[in-house]
């Protein structure tokens, strides 16, 4: 445990972020198996709901810095890919 008054209040704050990005990552992949699911399953109109709010958590967390951008966008184009292949069978 450090001494000093600012490295104490650094490791306070580690310790928040650290909690708020587990929980913000969690979230976001339990969205992207939403929409997996809701793919799975055939339902075009859920994995469409769903796509749409993996694709906001997916940009919030790449604004943030939680996740890179480019691993953001490749994300959302492989869902938005399986979506259209899903419409096309239906």
């Amino acid at each position: 445990m450090p001494n000093i008054k600012s490295a104490i209040k650094r490791v306070k704050t580690s310790e928040k972020r650290r909690l708020q990005n587990a929980s913000q990552k969690s979230a976001l992949r339990t969205a992207v198996k939403a929409f997996d699911q809701a793919a799975d399953s055939s339902n075009t109109q859920s994995a469409q709901e769903a796509l749409h709010a993996a694709i906001k958590k997916l940009d919030k967390a790449a604004s943030k810095g939680l996740i890179h951008k480019n691993a953001a966008n490749r994300k959302k184009s492989r869902m938005a890919k399986k979506l259209n292949q899903l419409s096309a069978q239906a």
